[in-house]
C-alpha cells in the first residue's frame, strides 16, 4: 500500500470523501461524456445531500466537470468559472435510500448534443466508484486504462471487440459485462495495461450492435 492509498490526494476542503472524491466523480463523468458539458443536473443522496454546501462537495463536483483535479486551486471558484463558460448546473437533494451515503447522480448534456447519466460514490481517501451508466449497473474505479462499450446484448459482440484488441496486442487486465436483462442494453468495461489506440476504437465502433465506445485514461 502506497502513501496515496493511506491519505489520498492533497485536497481543497475538509473531507477527502466530500471534496477529493467528489471532484474525481465529476471528472470521471466528464470523461465518460466525451463532450464539453453544457447543462448538468446533479442529484445528491445521503451524507452528500445533507452537507454538500458546507463541505464544498458542490464546488468539487463542478470543478471535476470542468476538468479540474481535486488539488486544483480553481476548485474554490468553480461556480464562477462554470458561469463564465456557460455551463448550466442544477442541484437537487434526494431523500431516497441508497447503498452508500456519499452518492451522486449526474445527468449531462454536451455541446454536441451527447447525453449521459452516471451514478458515482465517494469511498473515502479520494477513491471513487461509478456504479451506473445510463441506467445500467456497472463497477468502475477509474484507476486503469479503460474501454467502455454500450451495446445491444447479442451473441458475438464481446468476442469481436476483444479480438480486435488481441490482434493489436492490447493486454486485458480485467473485463466485466453488465446488462439489465437478456437482449437489452449491455455495458462492457475492459481494463487494459495500455491505452487502446484510436484506430482500434474506430474498428470497435463499427461492430454491429455497438452504440457507443468510450476510452478513459487513469485518473
Amino acid at each position: 500500500m502506497g502513501v496515496f492509498d493511506v491519505v489520498g490526494p492533497v485536497m481543497i476542503g475538509p473531507s477527502s470523501s466530500h471534496t477529493a472524491g467528489a471532484a474525481r466523480i465529476g471528472l470521471m463523468a466528464r470523461e465518460i461524456l466525451k463532450d464539453e458539458p453544457q447543462s448538468v443536473t446533479i442529484t445528491l443522496y445521503g451524507s452528500f445531500a445533507k452537507t454538500y454546501k458546507g463541505h464544498g462537495t458542490d464546488k468539487a463536483l463542478v470543478a471535476g466537470l470542468l476538468g479540474f483535479s481535486a488539488d486544483d486551486v480553481r476548485l474554490r471558484t468553480s461556480f464562477e468559472i462554470a458561469a463564465r463558460q456557460g455551463l448550466q448546473i442544477t442541484f437537487h437533494r434526494s431523500e431516497a435510500e441508497v447503498d452508500h451515503p456519499n452518492t451522486v447522480r449526474i445527468a449531462m448534456k454536451g455541446k454536441t448534443g451527447r447525453e449521459m447519466e452516471i451514478v458515482g460514490v465517494s469511498l473515502g481517501g479520494g477513491k471513487i466508484e461509478i456504479r451506473e451508466i445510463n441506467g445500467a449497473s456497472v463497477s468502475l474505479s477509474g484507476e486503469e486504462h479503460t474501454l467502455i462499450t454500450v451495446h445491444r446484448d447479442k451473441p458475438g459482440i464481446i468476442a469481436q471487440a476483444t479480438t480486435i484488441m488481441a490482434i493489436g496486442h492490447i493486454n486485458v487486465s480485467n473485463m466485466r459485462v453488465f446488462r439489465s436483462a437478456k437482449n437489452a442494453t449491455a455495458v462492457m468495461i475492459v481494463c487494459t495495461d495500455s491505452p487502446v489506440p484510436p484506430e482500434m476504437v474506430s474498428m470497435i465502433k463499427k461492430i454491429s450492435a455497438i452504440e457507443s465506445v468510450v476510452t478513459l485514461l487513469p485518473l
